[in-house]
């Protein structure tokens, strides 16, 4: 909190984050799907580089679902970079300056819909959307390892704390120079990728929010089967950290793990679950399983909110249409 000597008052140290909260009434709506969605427009992406394909053949189709996602009320877009890594470019034979383009590619066609967006809507009388943040994604490790790992924590014996932030440093590096609103750890699985996630932070010195998000396959559990006080208690040590929650797990598990969350940290909370269908990363195919429908997704979402939840969205199987029903409910 600082002073400011000419009009002397405080100045308010509220970080973007918790301004858009709280002109949300408490709870923001994050975006949806995003590969789902791509794939509905014709993008094939049956690759180890996933969505991120699409930043080097089809970018115009990341713009089109954000600008979808944005219609539908979503608050928070989410960037395209969860897959994209500089190691899985440079494996495809582009050039370390190619590489870190596409990251920055990830936030500007991100930053370009929402100002495209926002300049149409703010103007419009009784509109009820606000002018959305751009968070740039950061996927765990086993993302780029393509090989389901991000759903189990096995990264196996030689991935240490070190190597961890040496894979993630220069994306992070390069995606915050993108100008983002905050960074989005996504689909984390385990303590030791928590730990790498908040010395970076630490140790670049990072300015903007961010927010930490965990998978979970039980329903109790990180899917490396520790507990979320032990990863917790890494998180909570940090004030670089502004939310920490649950992304791409079922959304029956929300409930009780928005709870649990709240009795176990002060950050804010944020939850966007998957539709329920469960993913075989190994086969790469969806295994059928309960799904909500976008009217369960809709109420569930209200008691999310009334648990305590102050970001919710949705992740894989999820859709624009998801987001609006979502949006209507927090937002009437």
């Amino acid at each position: 909190m600082g002073f400011d000597k000419k009009t002397n008052t405080l100045l308010s140290s509220k970080s973007s984050l918790d301004v858009l909260i709280e002109k949300c009434g408490g709870c923001a709506v994050v975006d949806g799907g995003f590969a789902t969605q791509l794939e509905k427009h014709g993008a094939l992406i049956n690759d180890p580089l996933w969505s991120a394909l699409c930043l080097i053949k089809q970018p115009h189709l990341i713009k089109k679902v954000h600008m979808e996602y944005l219609e539908a009320g979503a608050d928070i877009l989410v960037s395209s970079s969860y897959q994209a890594t500089i190691p899985g470019f440079l494996s495809r034979g582009l050039s370390m300056e190619e590489s870190e383009t596409l990251l920055k590619r990830s936030v500007n066609l991100a930053v370009e819909a929402r100002d495209k967006f926002w300049d149409a809507a703010k103007n419009v009388p009784g509109n009820r959307y606000n002018r959305a943040l751009v968070a740039a994604s950061i996927g765990s490790y086993g993302a780029y390892l393509a090989d389901g790992s991000e759903y189990s924590g096995d990264f196996g014996p030689d991935v240490t704390l070190e190597k961890l932030k040496d894979f993630h440093r220069r994306r992070l590096q390069i995606l915050v120079e993108a100008g983002p609103d905050l960074l989005a750890f996504e689909t984390i699985p385990n303590k030791i990728e928590a730990q790498a996630c908040v010395e970076l932070l630490e140790e670049e010195d990072v300015k903007i929010p961010s927010w930490i998000c965990f998978g979970c396959v039980d329903g109790e559990n990180a899917p490396s089967g520790e507990s979320l006080m032990e990863i917790l208690d890494v998180i909570n040590k940090s004030e670089k950290v502004s939310a920490v929650g649950i992304n791409c797990a079922p959304p029956q598990f929300m409930e009780s793990l928005i709870c649990k969350l709240r009795e176990l940290t002060e950050k804010k909370i944020i939850v966007y679950p998957n539709s329920g269908e469960i993913w075989d990363g190994k086969a790469k195919k969806w295994l059928p399983s309960p799904c909500f429908d976008d009217d369960t997704f809709q109420l569930s979402a209200r008691r999310w909110r009334e648990l305590g939840a102050n970001l919710i969205g949705g992740c894989c199987r999820t859709t624009p249409c998801t987001i609006q029903a979502v949006s209507n409910i927090l937002k009437d």
